[in-house]
């Protein structure tokens, strides 16, 4: 019977047109870093449970394991195996735990595990789970075929997108001659996010949504781990942003993985049109509202006030 039910709605998110996923209003679920306390599978599998058993349009997973447990490919299918089995739409969003800190005897294998991730994380263009959620993936453009981690897809009147930004310093290393893997992600990021702002641009879309792990948005003086001195691995994205902002006409909302102490349980922080929120743990439930100033709405009591300071009108 499932299968039949994902068939049906695979036709019908083929078949779809625009008009179908038109709604003046809808919610949508982030499961964020399920794993940080503690390196159990049950813990994502509660969080898929009760966001199944939501009214939602899709589901965005932030990291699929905690920095503690293995990188095999052994976990990865069975992550990936679990993600498939949920009723909603599940986006996966790359963590710096998922690959970044991925170690043998040898050094460091993140750039083979990172890859890894993608054949088995992004091997379509649609969604995990039951309701099939139609992506639209960087990787269809030849110079950036690799980068199958970075998706959109269209809900209402909004745009939503991943972006591999890792916590630990976007994958920025120290270590002379051992950065290209984060200097050729710089690019193919400046690229993708170029290319939101102008298709939600063309089509006069109402926000945009980013999926991140990083928050490129905090300021080196958020970040007690960067040394004096040290790079700052998210200074170029944090300017790319905000400067696409300025003279976006809707509203955006980052939403990220960390967990930053002046921003604990703040909710969504606005400056002017772009806001930003960490989904450090648990799963939170996101309202979009047409009909809201602020467009977007923490929509669950676990995470700290409703409001903080609005956006002013645009």
């Amino acid at each position: 019977m499932k299968k039949l039910l994902s068939l049906i709605l695979l036709g019908a998110a083929l078949c779809a047109t625009p008009a179908s996923w038109a709604q003046d209003s809808f919610n949508f679920g982030v499961v964020g870093h399920s794993f940080s306390g503690s390196p159990d599978e049950g813990v994502l599998r509660r969080a898929l449970d009760e966001s199944d058993a939501d009214n939602l349009a899709f589901v965005v997973v932030n990291g699929i394991k905690s920095a503690a447990e293995p990188c095999s490919d052994a976990l990865y299918s069975a992550r990936r195996d679990l993600l498939k089995e949920a009723e909603n739409g599940i986006i996966v969003s790359l963590a710096a735990s998922d690959w970044v800190g991925c170690r043998n005897k040898n050094g460091s294998v993140a750039i083979e595990r990172l890859n890894r991730m993608r054949d088995l994380f992004f091997p379509d263009e649609f969604s995990f789970g039951a309701s099939k959620v139609p992506l639209f993936r960087q990787s269809v453009t030849p110079k950036f075929r690799s980068y199958t981690e970075n998706a959109r897809w269209e809900f209402g009147n909004v745009l939503f997108a991943t972006i591999n930004l890792p916590a630990a310093n976007n994958h920025f290393l120290q270590d002379g001659g051992r950065n290209s893997e984060f200097e050729d992600r710089l690019i193919a990021n400046k690229d993708w996010l170029q290319r939101l702002f102008i298709f939600a641009t063309q089509k006069k879309l109402a926000g945009i949504v980013l999926f991140a792990d990083g928050n490129p948005l905090a300021q080196p003086s958020q970040r007690p781990f960067l040394l004096r001195g040290q790079r700052d691995g998210f200074a170029e994205t944090r300017q790319r942003i905000t400067t696409l902002a300025a003279t976006f006409k809707g509203k955006i909302l980052l939403v990220h993985g960390e967990n930053l102490k002046d921003e604990s349980n703040a909710g969504i922080i606005w400056r002017r049109n772009l806001g930003s929120i960490g989904v450090a743990s648990g799963w939170s439930k996101f309202a979009v509202d047409s009909g809201n100033a602020a467009l977007f709405t923490l929509n669950n009591s676990s995470k700290a006030p409703k409001t903080t300071a609005a956006p002013p009108s645009q």
